[in-house]
């Protein structure tokens, strides 16, 4: 493939995009505020009642609003502020190498594109009981949760799988983002040889670049500069999106025949086990993802909140499918090409964007590196965010909270960037991460189940444990019983790879993993609940910090405030 911009010249488009985000960003923490004209700084300054600080510079941001913008935010800025943040670079290659392969074609590009939406769903209707579980405690994010339902073995388990998947996240966007910026001008990075020799100075440069930046402006207005950025980035998206889909299906270059797009079009059984996979994977994982729980707190009220989610679900399926339907465009192009592995699925946007011209090319980086920009930046702040509100409680000083939280920032980046450069297969990577979220779904969120109400399906800590490691050791036999070969080291089929399959999602053993995991681990935290309420005679944490609350305490108080929820909703039902 050949493109026509420059090595230079895509320095200037990265660091200009990501400038004006940085600039952005600062100006909404409240910095030079006075300087800005009224209109502008009612558009842009974030606010809260008591969300700033008097400071020189007008309205330095405080530290539970920097990290959570906690009651802030409307309909509009939740719903962008979702879209942006849950769409990466990586959405370039998803859904377009389900279309670009007709094993897969319309229920694989189905199901991403719903998989990717039906978090957003799940968020409105988990989120407002998750808030109210949680209220009164400065929660963060659902590890704060398990602290007050369960005690600190469910928080820590919690926040080291949020942390993992969120890891694996910024790894993927930034070997995502750097692939884009290589083959746009003209560099490999599929040729392993070729590109450890020749290229991996270049695309390390560029994530070094995203994450030096975005670090910058996170560290400096936290959670709501991120809402802010999103509204911007999110409205970027929806329109070049637009202009690309004109400019992409009005050259003659890429237009098809009804004959080559029923090559490309299929429904196939592959494509239904994709699907499943895809759906039970996504929703795991992304029920882990502290960027997206963090808007559950910075929703202003419960209407916005659910609105905004609906809303944002609905912009991330349009653009999934855009993405799967480009793929298809570029297969019915050249099929031959495709099936003798000339070209590469996953690639498939870029073929079809190859004959357009070099302005088109700069549009494409200008929107890749918006979003990029947009889920970095979030993700930096849903990692920092996991264990702040305990760092609240032991702190006399919560500034040092701010600078706590950029420590762990740069190290996070700084081992992302690194792993970024070893070129890990972008869905690979996903995969992974989303069997070891599905490894806990259950045994977290059954934690909002009334006690009196449902019985034992209402976990003790101790239950919940350790059906998070029956989850795990689900896996572990699957592995074995995939491929006798896993005997060896059964945790490599975490990386799901199977040896019999055609394609990454094709084959039935990555759907019956998705599935059989997380119906062990529920089982086995019955099983446990049971075992530990007849055994420990209650529903206490398995230890505590001195600092801590009562944990009986905090159970039941977070126990009556779901039931009290409930019985709300049920009334307004």
């Amino acid at each position: 493939m050949t493109f026509n911009v420059s090595s230079t010249g895509a320095y200037v488009i990265l660091y200009s995009v990501l400038g004006v985000f940085a600039i952005l960003a600062t100006l909404s923490a409240g910095y030079g505020e006075r300087l800005l004209p009224l209109a502008i700084k009612n558009l842009i300054v974030a606010k809260n009642s008591s969300a700033t600080i008097t400071g020189s510079s007008g309205g330095i941001l405080a530290t539970d609003f920097f990290l959570s913008a906690r009651d802030s935010t409307g309909t509009f800025g939740i719903a962008m502020s979702f879209f942006a943040s849950g769409m990466g670079a990586w959405v370039v290659y998803g859904t377009t190498e389900m279309g670009a392969n007709p094993r897969l074609s319309w229920l694989g590009v189905l199901g991403y594109s719903i998989a990717s939406a039906i978090p957003g769903l799940f968020v409105m209707w988990l989120g407002p009981q998750i808030k109210e579980a949680t209220k009164g405690k400065n929660a963060f994010s659902t590890t704060d949760f398990c602290l007050a339902r369960y005690g600190r073995v469910m928080q820590f388990s919690c926040a080291a799988i949020s942390v993992f998947y969120m890891w694996i996240y910024l790894v993927a966007e930034f070997t995502s983002i750097s692939n884009i910026y290589a083959l746009l001008v003209g560099k490999q990075t599929y040729d392993w040889t070729y590109y450890v020799n020749m290229n991996v100075a270049y695309t390390t440069g560029i994530a070094v670049g995203i994450g030096v930046i975005t670090v910058l402006y996170t560290g400096i207005g936290g959670l709501p500069s991120s809402i802010v950025t999103d509204k911007f980035q999110g409205i970027m998206m929806g329109g070049l999106v637009l202009l690309l889909t004109i400019a992409v299906c009005a050259i003659p270059e890429n237009r098809i025949t009804k004959e080559e797009y029923a090559l490309a079009s299929n429904f196939t059984i592959d494509g239904f086990y994709a699907m499943v996979t895809l759906i039970l994977a996504i929703i795991s994982a992304e029920l882990f993802n502290q960027a997206t729980w963090q808007r559950v707190w910075a929703a202003k009220d419960t209407p916005s909140l659910r609105k905004g989610f609906g809303i944002g679900s609905f912009l991330i399926f349009i653009l999934m499918m855009f993405f799967g339907i480009m793929g298809m465009i570029g297969y019915a192009k050249e099929p031959a090409a495709y099936d003798n592995f000339e070209k590469y699925a996953y690639l498939a946007f870029f073929n079809i964007l190859e004959p357009m011209g070099q302005g088109w090319h700069i549009l494409v980086l200008i929107f890749v590196t918006s979003l990029a920009a947009s889920s970095v930046d979030s993700l930096q702040n849903g990692i920092t965010c996991l264990l702040s509100s305990d760092l609240l409680k032991i702190s006399q000083n919560p500034e040092i909270i701010k600078w706590m939280n950029r420590a762990v920032l740069i190290a996070v980046n700084v081992a992302a960037v690194v792993k970024s450069a070893e070129r890990y297969d972008v869905l690979g990577l996903f995969l992974v991460a989303d069997l070891v979220c599905a490894t806990a779904v259950f045994p977290v969120f059954m934690g909002l189940l009334n006690q009196e109400k449902w019985g034992i399906l209402c976990p003790t800590e101790m239950g919940a444990f350790m059906g998070i490691l029956g989850g795990i050791s689900a896996v572990l036999v699957a592995g074995v019983v995939v491929d006798s070969e896993y005997k060896t080291n059964p945790f490599e089929w975490f990386w799901l790879r199977d040896p019999s399959a055609e394609c990454a999602l094709c084959g039935t053993n990555r759907m019956w993993t998705f599935i059989v995991t997380p119906i062990v681990s529920l089982i086995v935290t019955v099983i446990f609940t049971a075992i530990d309420i007849a055994v420990r005679g209650g529903r206490v944490p398995i230890f505590s910090f001195a600092f801590d609350e009562e944990a009986e305490e905090e159970f039941t108080e977070s126990s009556k405030k779901v039931e009290k929820y409930d019985d709300e909703e049920g009334v307004e039902a």
